[in-house]
């Protein structure tokens, strides 16, 4: 531990905790605190060995010091409604935590923010502005623009995710501090801190509880002796301080053991929050009194500040659970309410959670229990990956980590970075909110790119691995574009586009549904995407193509796709610059590049698979609207389709021919059909163009080899290299996609395995992206099922299309497959020794081929709850 970080903490004591630090026994206390501290700093040792209890499987994260830097050491816990981030202190522990709604900016901030959009009446002046533009670049020579600034709009109250304050947890020992550990255990869904003083083992335990939408943090102890262990003094409190910028709150005592933290996100006043801890113990005798809350006095003009204390030698085991939520609400985003996005104070519903019988219970163990089992039941019960790996008990993460070598790798270490994955989405997925672009752990007031929902890939590459791993996490993505993107996306149709049917959302989008173009000034390159929508309804596509779940899709899925598409089918125009009867999008930028032309094929491939879904989806939907199905036929067949070899052999970003072969930009924009989409990959000339999908193929190697490594002078994110490797194994690249996914691991990814935007900085930003696109990522090596555009198409299903020679040996059970298919794989010495198939009951009957290596090993018609199984190859 950092001497300035204890010093730090001194002074949080003084000022915060107590919040009266003239007060002389106020003092003393501070000092008897202070001397603790320091000498603990001097006293700590170090374990190294595995910590007790961590899993035997290997599933998990240890560490033998406590965590320095938010980003790169700690220890992430959730339950999608509240998250925490775990240090793993020992007599001093600061847990920072955090609420899914807590935002500052919006209508709490602002009544008249209106979700960065043109006013009403710049409707037809804004209608000219897009024609004239839509000219330009039709007549230029060069088929585009230099700027479309008259379209964006100043952001006003946009906001950002914010920091919910600190935990801070005391205890009152003393002593050498020996037979330290730390750890994050993936198959039970906890933290754990373990080490001893003057004999006595402590361990600290945190979860996060979906059931009871809680978490919860254990105490407990242990001693060599034949004694009744016994706890020292603890004392629970609130810090907002460590929280910069997140004004002071109110903390009072609701009762003995419940503390009240009531604030608001601004200083000015905005969104409410609230947080209730309830202080819980396992008492030594009936007759103890073992909690007590204390209300200190404070200084006029100072919020009032109060703490929860266990007295010594009272209680075997104490634990405090907290609950936490804002007054915001989805259900008021909609012109109803006035876009207000205003739900009802939170007090009254947390206080039913937090006297709720499965949290207010005299037993820990039952709080955990159910926990675990819930946790299991939605990550790890359905779902399993093997890559031969050997668990490496010996060894502390971060030391493994630090020696891990680009192109050599290390099975566990992959192994484990797929896991958590996986377990961040699942810790951060299942609330009202989706994951932002940092599930949702944040560290601060204002996180970088305000932590929102950028959809030009990183909230896609979030949910890549859902689907395909039996994670039922997809939901309130679809709430979240229903109520946010939806009802303002239709005002911004009609003011920014003059189009009135359907709804559109851009790049950079809040909980408060900014859906206008973000302005001001040049800010195309980043926020003239329209497509956003798009993209994110082939995630509502693709759900229901895994479950065929008929009565959501009628319910929410159609109403969402039919939307969108009814939005593009009126924004596609004529293409009067090559003038050959096509339809095309214009003004269009390919996600961040700066050129502002017509046709990006990013926008085609995308709209084109769109209208594939339309098709697809409409006799399931029970919509009886033959016309507009016919329409979206109709312009379907007419539009550019987004795919075209340019002059050094490559896919075209745009319709003119104006690629660099020395542009390594960040995104693959213009490859979306080779990964995630189909456009590129199912290639066919018959109802596509021209060329043949060799040609196609060639040429997406071809922009995708010149696209370089995911280290340029734009940017050195660890989601750009996850985002090749998945397109190098959709071309059966195993060598490549192997050096691209090992160069992530290597570049970006932290001594805690978070993946960060700067990992040299000292204090780098978190991004969530890569460590979710990491998981889907490394399953398009082990299999692949991609869409297609009709279903007279046979899904092709392919076994071990880019399995690395370092994963010569491993299983997959349970993966999920498009037609309601699960897949169980194994593989030996790189080939593979069995996989079956089975369909759900619910299935719509469609072709299926399995191929592996060139080679087709079964065709068969799917049928409700066939099994094939595969054992020669």
């Amino acid at each position: 531990m950092k001497l300035e970080l204890l010093l730090s903490n001194v002074e949080y004591i003084m000022w915060e905790f107590f919040g009266f630090p003239y007060i002389l026994s106020v003092y003393r206390t501070i000092e008897m605190w202070a001397t603790r501290l320091l000498a603990f700093a001097q006293l700590v040792t170090l374990s190294i060995s595995v910590p007790p209890g961590f899993p035997s499987s290997g599933n998990g994260l240890w560490f033998n010091t406590s965590a320095n830097v938010w980003a790169k050491e700690w220890l992430p816990v959730g339950n999608g409604y509240l998250a925490a981030m775990v240090p793993g202190g020992t007599t001093y522990e600061a847990t920072q935590l955090n609420i899914e709604s807590l935002w500052s900016g919006g209508p709490f901030s602002d009544p008249s923010y209106n979700g960065g959009n043109k006013q009403p009446n710049d409707q037809l002046s804004t209608a000219q502005v897009m024609d004239d533009i839509r000219q330009q670049i039709f007549q230029s020579p060069t088929g585009d623009i230099s700027s479309i600034s008259q379209l964006t709009t100043e952001p006003g109250s946009y906001g950002a995710y914010a920091g919910a304050g600190y935990l801070i947890s005391l205890m009152n020992s003393t002593g050498t501090v020996s037979n330290y550990g730390r750890y994050l255990d993936f198959d039970q869904g906890i933290a754990r801190t373990i080490w001893t003083q003057l004999g006595t083992t402590y361990v600290r335990t945190t979860i996060c509880s979906h059931p009871t939408q809680s978490c919860t943090q254990h105490i407990t102890t242990s001693v060599s002796q034949r004694t009744v262990p016994t706890l020292p003094d603890l004392s629970y409190s609130f810090s907002s301080r460590q929280e910069t910028g997140l004004p002071a709150p109110n903390i009072t005592c609701l009762d003995s053991n419940t503390l009240q933290i009531r604030g608001t996100i601004e200083p000015s006043g905005g969104m409410i929050y609230e947080i209730l801890a309830r202080l819980q113990t396992v008492p030594v005798s009936d007759q103890s009194e073992t909690t007590q809350c204390i209300q200190y006095p404070v200084a006029s003009g100072f919020p009032a500040n109060a703490t929860l204390q266990v007295k010594a030698g009272t209680s075997r085991e104490a634990w405090i659970s907290w609950v936490g939520d804002t007054e915001y609400s989805m259900d008021g985003g909609n012109s109803e309410f006035g876009y207000s996005f205003r739900g009802s104070d939170p007090h009254n519903a947390l206080l039913g959670l937090i006297s709720s019988p499965t949290l207010d219970t005299s037993s820990f163990s039952s709080i955990l229990s159910q926990h675990v089992a819930d946790y299991k039941a939605a990550l790890t019960d359905k779902f399993s990956l093997s890559l031969g790996q050997t668990p490496r008990l010996d060894v502390p993460t971060d030391v493994i980590k630090a020696a891990y070598q680009i192109d050599v790798g290390d099975r566990y270490l992959e192994w484990l970075l797929f896991n958590y994955g996986r377990y961040m989405l699942v810790s951060s997925a299942r609330g009202l909110l989706p994951a932002n672009l940092q599930g949702k752990w944040a560290n601060g007031y204002s996180n970088a790119w305000s932590a929102d929902y950028h959809s030009n890939i990183n909230i896609q590459m979030n949910y890549w691995a859902a689907e395909m791993t039996n994670l039922d996490v997809t939901i309130p993505l679809f709430n979240y574009f229903e109520k946010t993107w939806a009802p303002r996306g239709a005002y911004t149709a009609q003011v920014l586009y003059n189009i009135s049917r359907g709804w559109v959302t851009h790049n950079e989008m809040n909980i408060f549904g900014h859906t206008g173009m973000k302005g001001p000034g040049d800010t195309a390159s980043w926020a003239n995407y329209p497509e956003s929508n798009v993209w994110m309804m082939l995630h509502v596509w693709d759900h229901f193509d895994y479950t065929n779940d008929i009565s959501w899709w009628r319910s929410q899925g159609w109403p969402l796709i039919k939307g969108v598409a009814s939005f593009h089918l009126d924004k596609l125009i004529p293409d009067l610059y090559f003038n050959d009867s096509t339809l095309v999008v214009n003004p269009c930028n390919s996600p961040k590049q700066p050129l502002m032309t017509f046709g990006c094929s990013h926008a085609q491939q995308l709209i084109w698979q769109l209208f594939n879904a339309v098709e697809k989806g409409f006799d399931a939907s029970g919509d009886t609207d033959t016309a507009f199905l016919a329409e979206v036929k109709a312009k379907r067949a007419q539009m550019d389709k987004g795919i075209h070899i340019g002059s050094w052999g490559q896919l075209q970003e745009w319709k003119v021919d104006r690629d660099s072969p020395t542009d390594t930009h960040r995104h693959l924009s213009h490859l979306i059909g080779l990964y995630p989409g189909y456009a590129i990959t199912g290639y066919d000339p018959s109802i596509q163009g021209k060329f043949t999908n060799r040609q196609v193929i060639d040429a997406a190697t071809v922009s995708l080899i010149h696209r370089g490594n995911g280290t340029g002078p734009d940017a050195d994110s660890g989601w750009e290299k996850a985002w090749r490797a998945a397109a190098w194994a959709q071309l059966g690249n195993a060598t490549e996609f192997y050096h691209e996914l090992s160069y992530a691991i290597d570049r970006n990814f932290g001594p805690s395995l978070l993946s960060l935007f700067n990992p040299s900085d000292p204090d780098p930003i978190f991004q969530i992206d890569a460590n979710l696109g990491y998981s889907g990522a490394l399953l398009n090596a082990l299999f692949q099922a991609p869409d297609v555009a009709n279903y007279s198409i046979p899904l092709r299903v392919t076994l071990l299309p880019a399995l690395p020679k370092q994963w010569p040996s491993g299983s997959i059970t349970g993966a999920r497959l498009r037609g309601g298919l699960t897949l169980d794989l194994r593989w030996k010495n790189g080939e593979p020794v069995s996989a079956s198939f089975k369909a759900d009951a619910n299935v719509v009957s469609r072709n299926v081929l399995v191929l592996c290596r060139g080679k087709t090993l079964a065709s068969f018609e799917t049928s409700s709850g066939l099994t094939i199984s595969i054992s020669s190859f």
